[in-house]
């Protein structure tokens, strides 16, 4: 892959691996540098990509281990107490966005990939490195607990 395919192919996915990366952290500052460690990493190891069609699901596994690698760091640091809350979005259902962001991780990852960014159930596999029943299951738990709180919260009737 040359640098200008990568260059192309990076910028059409920010906003998504953005979004992903909010998922797993609250602060901004915290977004960026994961996504840039991300695009840092994925440069370094492009000629590591086997198939060019899986680009999205190579990149967006790097953003996650590099999310996972600031939690974890963040763990040693700071008690969780003192995180910020995660922000909520500036456009859309801001009470189903609340409700999305208390769900379990495993149910709020595989919701937000699903159904957010696109990605069928054999990526999200891959990209959790997860079997794809497992993300079948997870799915259908995680939204049915967001519906169970959206109908205690009232928001859907």
């Amino acid at each position: 892959m040359d640098k200008d395919d990568f260059a192309v192919r990076a910028l059409a996915l920010e906003r998504s691996l953005y979004c992903i990366a909010r998922s797993y952290l609250a602060a901004e500052a915290d977004c960026e540098d994961a996504l840039q460690n991300a695009l840092l990493r994925a440069w370094e190891k492009r000629d590591t990509l086997r198939q060019e069609a899986y680009f999205n699901t190579w990149l967006t596994r790097i953003l996650i281990n590099c999310c996972k690698q600031i939690l974890r760091r963040q763990k040693q640091e700071m008690p969780s107490e003192s995180l910020p809350e995660q922000a909520a979005p500036t456009d859309g259902d801001i009470d189903a966005w609340r409700e999305l962001c208390s769900l379990d991780e495993k149910y709020r990852i595989v919701l937000m990939l699903r159904y957010r960014d696109g990605y069928c159930v054999a990526d999200i596999s891959r990209i959790l490195r997860i079997p794809q029943g497992t993300v079948k299951a997870r799915l259908s738990r995680g939204r049915e607990q967001l519906r169970t709180r959206l109908i205690q919260e009232e928001v859907i009737l």
